[in-house]
């Protein structure tokens, strides 16, 4: 999926909210962020442009939106992933790795079920 456009801090925020709500009106989304809690219109205006952006659709009862996400987080966390995977270490899982272990002070027991991890996969993908 390839036309999924990055999230701002702020989206991404509103996001994590209706993933975990699965659909929420404006009110719920708010409930839900830590203090200070921004004014409804900030919300109901982020929503609006995570609609423009398609990552979410909405329900009208009367005059009242419930909105729903249209993009899992599963298939957001890989946009993300990606993007930093080939932005940052080249599409390279050795340099990931590598940045893992010197700048983030993986432990050997770490690296080694990382790498436990990484075999189970390959065997389970043949």
């Amino acid at each position: 999926m390839s036309d999924i456009k990055e999230l701002t801090k702020a989206e991404e925020q509103v996001m994590r909210i209706l993933w975990q709500l699965k659909e929420a009106i404006v009110k719920d989304v708010i409930d839900l962020m830590a203090e200070p809690k921004p004014a409804y219109n900030t919300v109901s205006t982020v929503i609006r442009v995570l609609e423009n952006k398609g990552f979410v659709d909405h329900k009208a009862y009367g005059n009242s939106y419930v909105y729903f996400p249209l993009i899992s987080e599963e298939v957001y966390k890989n946009f993300a992933f990606d993007k930093v995977m080939n932005n940052y270490f080249s599409n390279s899982y050795s340099s990931l790795v590598s940045f893992l272990v010197k700048e983030k002070n993986l432990s050997i027991s770490e690296l080694e079920e990382l790498t436990k991890l990484a075999d189970k996969l390959k065997n389970k993908d043949k």
